[in-house]
């Protein structure tokens, strides 16, 4: 078990803090996984196992805790029974009815730290955020890293290129490294994992009837990761294959899966030049081996993929992005973490001096001294006018 050390680095400062701890992410991508190892971080220090209370309310044996009253019994029996601090874990706790109240009356009742997951980023909207406002911190979890990854397949990096390209066709769900090697049974895991995503955090949870336009919809954005893409061609698009759907539910659609983490969208900042508000959305899918089951072109269309994977490498590693407007030339992803900043373009090769004035020209005009970096698979430093060439895996394995 590959330990998720960047996540239980910023958990650990607020361990045994009167705060809620809420680990949300795309379904199968190890929130159960890192409760397990904050209880092992907490046995480390000296805490009591007969002091946690675990309920994975995905086991049909804790069915009769879906509502918030009869789950706020029997964890105030529990309690009860502890001598001292009670460390509660709940799993999945969005499948419980208003599920919020007994987490509120919790803290305010017991000497408590909680620690709650939940695959739907409904869970910390609307009523809810107000319910426990100020009162919670979220900590996102990704599938694994590519770091992450050749840990997990024991690789000893004499290959790079080709755990690479492993990666680049599988993605990082966890359990994949245990089975990296057989490609079929790899696509019949993330078929499921796609399955699981569209109808259980989807479809039943907003009562999808057109369920074949939300799978269009979910493969018309995988095909069209990191370019901008609106509502309305999506209209277009479907109109022109005679399947027509209006706007507002192409946009609800959207949003669906962006709260469900399969998506993310991405906004954009300008940087310098007029600026128009009428511009297009783009959007990321949380792990590319996803887009694999679904297209199967990983390959072909390399220069998405690797593009893909920085922005959420981006993410994992803290930073808020955003994809810069530069007059009218387009900036991937500008990278922000407090007052740090960062820019980036990525490509797969510099194969020729348009790519390489394209790449390192996006940057013409921007004045301020931040780091700027153009990333690619190339080998050779091609570093110039104060602009950094890094090589994407020389990147991926910096943390």
């Amino acid at each position: 078990m590959i330990k998720r050390i960047v996540y239980l680095n910023r958990i650990n400062p607020f361990i045994d803090k009167d705060i809620i701890k809420v680990i949300t992410g795309i379904r199968r991508s190890g929130e159960s996984v890192l409760l397990q190892q904050i209880q092992d971080e907490l046995i480390q220090r000296g805490k009591n196992k007969s002091n946690f209370i675990y309920i994975n309310f995905e086991d049909l044996q804790y069915e009769s805790l879906l509502d918030y009253e009869t789950l706020n019994k029997e964890l105030v029996k529990r309690i009860q029974q502890i001598d001292g601090k009670a460390y509660i874990f709940l799993d999945e706790i969005q499948k419980v009815i208003s599920w919020e109240k007994t987490i509120n009356s919790l803290r305010a009742s017991f000497d408590c730290d909680i620690y709650i997951t939940g695959s739907n980023s409904q869970l910390l909207s609307g009523e809810l955020a107000a319910e426990i406002a100020g009162r919670y911190i979220e900590i996102k979890v990704y599938p694994f890293s590519f770091s992450e990854f050749l840990k997990a397949i024991n690789s000893d990096r004499q290959n790079l290129d080709r755990d690479f390209l492993t990666y680049v066709e599988i993605g990082g769900m966890p359990f994949l490294s245990l089975i990296y090697n057989d490609r079929q049974a790899c696509d019949t895991y993330l078929q499921d994992v796609y399955s699981s995503v569209v109808l259980k955090d989807i479809v039943d949870r907003y009562k999808i009837r057109n369920v074949d336009l939300l799978r269009r919809i979910i493969s018309y954005l995988s095909s069209e990761i990191g370019h901008p893409i609106s509502a309305t061609g999506i209209a277009k698009f479907f109109k022109n294959e005679h399947r027509g759907s209006s706007i507002y539910t192409i946009l609800d659609y959207i949003s669906y899966t962006c709260d469900a983490y399969l998506f993310t969208r991405v906004p954009r900042s300008y940087l310098q030049g007029k600026q128009n508000l009428r511009f297009n959305d783009q959007y990321y899918i949380t792990d590319h081996g996803l887009r694999q089951t679904m297209l199967g072109n990983n390959q072909q269309n390399i220069d998405q993929i690797l593009e893909n994977i920085v922005f959420v490498e981006l993410l994992r590693r803290g930073y808020k992005v955003s994809v810069g407007l530069n007059d009218k030339k387009e900036i991937d992803f500008v990278a922000q973490k407090g007052n740090e900043k960062r820019y980036y373009q990525v490509t797969y090769m510099l194969g020729s001096q348009a790519t390489i004035e394209r790449e390192f020209g996006a940057y013409d005009g921007i004045a301020d001294n931040y780091p700027k970096y153009v990333l690619s698979m190339d080998k050779f430093n091609m570093s110039r006018n104060g602009i950094i060439h890094q090589n994407i895996i020389d990147f991926l394995l910096e943390h």
